[in-house]
Parts: C-alpha cells; structure tokens; sequence
C-alpha cells in the first residue's frame, strides 16, 4: 500500500472526490452558501428543487438577484412539481405540515409571476410520470458545483440531508445527479 490508512482517511481519492461538505440537515448549510454559488454562476443556474419556495426566504434579495444574472446572459431555470398533480397530493399526506407542498409551490409561482418575462428565464413543471422521481430527490445546479437533497421519508426538504458537489471529472457524482435533473426537464412541461 502506497498510502498509509491515517493518509487515506484524510484525503480524497475516489468516489468521495467531488463532495466538497455534506450536512445533515439542509437547514444545517450555512444560509451565505446559497447567495454565494448563486452569486459565482457565470452559465447554468438550475433549480430543480420540488418547491424552490426557500429560495426567496433563504436568500437576501432573491429577485434582484435572478433579473441580475439573466440580465447578464446566465440561463436560470426552475423546475417544480405540479400543484395540482397527484404526486404531490401524496407527498402533502405524507408529510402532513401546515405548509402544505401545493401551498410551497403556488409560493414560487407567485414569485416568479412577480419576475415578469425574463430573457433567459425558463420554468417547467416535471411530468407527471416523473413526479415521483423529482420530489424525492432536489438538484440545484450552479455552473460546476451542485447542492443535492436526498429527500427522506416523511421528512421535508429542510430536515433532509444535503450533499455540496464540485465537478471535478467526467461521470462523477456531479454529473450523475445533473443527468437526472436534465432527464426530468427534458420531459417537462412549461409552465404557462
């Protein structure tokens, strides 16, 4: 063995690679983490989320924001689940909080109304036969890096894990979870 275990357990060499953190709890990632890789996207801003609803709590000025980097040529999209669709009817059951899931999703509609047309601003709802899919896993891509949700049982998105990613190679983490994501919005239906 060239490296001895101490050296193995303290530096990354394989599938751990591209995980930059991990946190216990998606609430449990500092709040300027968010703003910061929102800030750095040059190209791709992809927010895959179920809801996306946190975005405009969780990050100051949020709005501002987004007209910002679509004014400077970077493509923002969001992907959310379907209000009305039976998936999310489940996952409200499921999850039986005040702040029901349809609830957190009219939250975002309402905030991207507010946005107007946007050049380089696309929203779609995941297809219902992906619905599942999507709810259970939240992607939020930044140019290279990617935070990504797990999300478990009867929890919501906040009480979940999430994982911070870098690309740092060609099939990795990264692009795994990204290929999901793109999966889900090639079907996807726009939202009107």
């Amino acid at each position: 063995m060239l490296w001895p275990k101490a050296v193995r357990e303290r530096i990354k060499t394989g599938g751990d690679l591209e995980i930059v953190q991990s946190y216990p709890y998606r609430s449990a990632a500092p709040s300027t983490l968010w703003a910061s890789l929102i800030e750095e996207t040059e190209d791709d801003l992809f927010l895959s989320g179920y809801t996306n609803y946190f975005f405009w709590t969780q990050v100051p000025a949020f709005s501002a924001l987004l007209r910002r980097k679509t004014k400077s040529g970077v493509r923002v999209r969001f992907l959310l689940g379907d209000p009305n669709g039976e998936v999310t009817r489940q996952r409200e059951v499921i999850e039986d909080v005040a702040l029901t899931v349809s609830t957190r999703i009219h939250m975002t509609l309402e905030e991207l109304r507010r946005l107007g047309d946007l050049d380089g601003l696309e929203a779609r709802f995941s297809a219902a036969e992906d619905a599942v899919n999507h709810v259970s896993l939240s992607v939020f891509r930044f140019d290279d890096h990617s935070l990504v949700t797990p999300h478990l049982a009867r929890l919501v998105g906040h009480d979940s894990p999430l994982m911070h990613l870098r690309r740092v190679k060609e099939g990795g983490m990264f692009d795994r979870f990204s290929e999901h994501a793109e999966e889900l919005w090639s079907r996807a239906v726009p939202i009107g």
